[in-house]
């Protein structure tokens, strides 16, 4: 079912590495309004830490759009940071380099994106994983309500990106 879904996805982003970054970088600014320096300089990034994890480059961007609207220094309450919001007390030892680095941070956010799915068995759940981590989500229902709806919301950016494709 993964290699399915993932290969339907990238059929909107046939070509070589340059060309997908910039068929992807044409598709954040439609669909998300981002500036052209800000989608291109990202673009590249998405797609090489996509292929380097096996994770679709669309709900990667669409990930991007939820976490952190492209805005690469953006500090959470909770101390996340960077383009994929990640709190660097849980992944910094994993991850390594400065989290607010921009191909750091998205190489990280896509590398905790696809281990979440290997546990969780299926993307949604990743995704909510990622927001609510795996121990909030399985907690309680509020957590886990939490979770689901963020997943629903980065669903519906990878909609937008993809209909702008």
């Amino acid at each position: 079912m993964f290699a399915a879904v993932y290969l339907t996805a990238c059929s909107h982003l046939s070509g070589s590495s340059a060309t997908r970054a910039q068929k992807l970088s044409v598709g954040i600014q439609k669909a998300y309004s981002v500036q052209p320096d800000t989608a291109n300089r990202v673009a590249p990034m998405i797609i090489q830490s996509a292929k380097q994890h096996d994770v679709d480059p669309l709900l990667i961007a669409a990930m991007i759009r939820q976490e952190s609207s492209y805005r690469p220094y953006v500090t959470s309450s909770a101390g996340a940071v960077g383009l994929t919001q990640i709190i660097p007390r849980y992944w910094q030892s994993t991850c390594g380099g400065n989290l607010f680095d921009e191909y750091t941070n998205v190489n990280c956010g896509t590398y905790i994106l696809a281990k979440y799915n290997q546990s969780a068995g299926s993307w949604e759940k990743a995704l909510a994983y990622y927001n609510v981590g795996p121990t909030g989500y399985q907690r309680n229902w509020k957590m886990k309500r939490q979770g689901k709806k963020y997943a629903k919301s980065v669903k519906h950016h990878k909609k937008m990106l993809k209909a702008a494709l």
